[in-house]
Formats: C-alpha cells, structure tokens, sequence
C-alpha cells in the first residue's frame, strides 16, 4: 500500500474529508479522544466537516461517541481505528458510494426501525450496558468490495455494534452444513418463524414490536408520558 507520508493536514488544497482524515491520524490518534469543536478549529473555512468526518466511516474508520462507549462525555468523541489511507489515490473514493435521504428513510421503514441483525430499536439501551444506547445506521447485504450498489435490496439497518462486528468479518463465508445443523436443532415452532423470515427476506415483527421501535424515536418526555397513559390503560 503505497502512502504519501508528505501530505499535511495544514495543506488547504487538499479536499476536507483528506485533510480530517490526516489530521485525525497525526494528531489524535488511534485510542484518542476529540471534540468536533476541536476538529473545527482546526479544518477552519470548510462547510460541513463534520459530514466528512462521518464519510470516514464507511471507508473503515471507527469513530464513537458517548452514545457508542458510556465513559466519553457529550462533546467527546473517540477514535478506535484508523481505516482506509482516504489520502492516497488508491483509496480516495473509499466508502463515498452515497445513500440518498430517500433510501435511507425506505430503508429505515421497511425493517421497522431495528437492527435486523439483533432486533434492537433505535435508542434502546443495550441490555446489562446502563448507559450504552444503540444507533442505527445502514450496511450491506454485500460489502463494496464484491463490487455492491447502495440500492434497497443490498442495503439493511443495522445497529453501529452490529455494523462493525460485520465489517470485521468481511470474506468469512459461512458454512451452509453448520447453519443447516443449528435448524434441525431448532424447535419446530421455532423452525417456522425463521422460516416466515427467509420468506419475507427479514425478522417478521409483530405488531407490538413495531409500535416498541417507533417508541424509542421519541424524547424521553414523551415516553414517560405514553408509560403513564398505557398504565392507565391497562387498570381501566
């Protein structure tokens, strides 16, 4: 992997999601905390570098925030590895494939507004992690290395856990004998529902599963109030 040590951060010339790249490997570092406000400071005069900043991700770059690790403050963010060298040529279009504002929310819609990997709803707290919320986001069916679009039928919502634990098993196939093994020690209820899933290309969610996703979109007052309103409801 050919790199090009001599770029600098400083070099106002270089696009914005170059210049946060390098300066996030030359002056925070993997296992390094920032704050955007830091961040801004110094990428000054650029639109959007927050965006940027997020454009890295798709290309490996492993950024959380306070709703990913518990221990970060509000404003702190933390840099767990560093991706793909977007700085050099070979790897400048890395993770830019765009998702549009209406697949995401298509996508969003179609899969219930929970992770389809572990069924957990946007801004629910991950179980025995006080603290630690999931975030949803978008991943693929088959990775942009085998050469994949960012269309609905390749795309699925994922939590951010969920999404990284994948992307480290990019190139691991599966063996289809062992899958098929851990069905037949299924229970024959159990054998139908994922049966109802294969069909449906997705977890079939009942219907209290779905009012529960929609439930955790809303602000914390307003869950506090519909509680009250269904305890209420469930003594009439």
């Amino acid at each position: 992997m050919a790199l090009e040590p001599d770029l600098d951060w400083r070099d106002e010339a270089l696009g914005a999601r170059i210049r946060v790249a390098l300066w996030l490997r030359d002056e925070v570092g993997e296992g390094g905390t920032f704050s955007k406000r830091q961040l801004r400071e110094a990428i000054k005069g650029k639109e959007q570098v927050d965006r940027r900043m997020r454009d890295l991700r798709p290309a490996g770059w492993v950024i959380k925030s306070y709703r990913d690790k518990p221990s970060l403050k509000p404003d702190e963010l933390y840099l767990e590895t560093v991706g793909l060298p977007v700085w050099d040529k070979e790897y400048r279009a890395a993770g830019l494939r765009q998702i549009s504002a209406k697949t995401r929310r298509d996508v969003y819609e179609r899969d219930g507004h929970v992770c389809r990997r572990c069924g957990i709803a946007a801004g629910e707290e991950y179980p025995g992690e006080q603290g630690s919320h999931a975030r949803l986001t978008l991943g693929h069916v088959v990775s942009h290395k085998a050469g994949s679009a960012a269309s609905p039928e390749n795309l699925i919502t994922e939590c951010a856990r969920c999404n990284e634990s994948v992307r480290h098993l990019t190139g691991v196939q599966m063996d289809k004998e062992k899958v098929w093994d851990r069905i037949r020690e299924l229970r024959n209820s159990d054998r139908k529902a994922l049966f109802a899933w294969m069909v449906h290309k997705g977890r079939v969610a009942t219907p209290a599963e779905k009012v529960w996703a929609m439930y955790w979109q809303l602000p914390a007052a307003q869950r506090d109030e519909l509680r009250g309103k269904l305890h209420d409801l469930l003594q009439s």
